[in-house]
């Protein structure tokens, strides 16, 4: 293949998406689209690694020369995914993934059909529960509203390519190694491969 495919991963919080992401990401032919946003950096965060911080202004720039494939607002703060850096890695050969969520995968659906779609499922809203307890970083209130919006992005799997549950992390990375792979050998990425073969009887 000489082009890269292009992979959006969507999934409630606390399903384990940067888990299962992270074992993916040890193949150095995918790319891990990082995130812009206008809002400061948090202690700890790095630019270029955790998000890349724009001002305001740069942001905006951005968006009126369709330099995002997807954006929104959020708290007076913008997020989006820089166009450049996914198209460039796409046709230097490499995969991408964008990791983000259903109303920024919905925007990818319009602009990138192309594109491959992969909903992560916790095994099921009790265990979801029992994860984002586990964390303990968040109070009984903040965990219910998480569930209450987890249910609500659960219902727009069925729009995605694919489902994958996080049950137990092995099966999870296997069945997601197992997504790429078909794609690579989907016949619709190689429109030339037939003829090729066929040429050189």
């Amino acid at each position: 293949m000489n082009k890269g495919l292009l992979f959006v991963v969507s999934g409630p919080s606390g399903c384990g998406k940067g888990t299962v992401l992270a074992e993916i990401l040890k193949d150095d032919r995918i790319f891990y689209s990082v995130s812009a946003t206008t809002r400061s950096p948090r202690p700890g965060e790095a630019d270029g690694v955790n998000y890349h911080f724009l001002t305001k202004e740069r942001f905006e720039e951005l968006i009126g020369q369709d330099g995002m494939l997807e954006y929104a607002e959020y708290c007076g703060n913008y997020y989006g995914t820089p166009r450049k850096p996914v198209e460039d890695m796409l046709s230097a050969g490499k995969h991408v993934i964008l990791e983000i969520e259903v109303q920024g995968a919905m925007k990818i659906m319009e602009k990138c059909p192309e594109a491959v779609f992969i909903f992560i499922l916790p095994p099921s809203l009790k265990e979801l529960r029992r994860r984002l307890n586990k964390r303990g970083t968040e109070t009984e209130d903040v965990i219910e509203k998480r569930l209450g919006e987890a249910a609500g992005e659960i219902k727009n799997a069925c729009k995605y390519d694919y489902t994958l549950i996080n049950g137990e992390l092995s099966a999870a990375v296997d069945d997601l190694k197992a997504i790429i792979r078909a794609e690579e050998l989907n016949v619709k990425n190689y429109p030339n491969y037939i003829d090729e073969v066929l040429e050189n009887a």
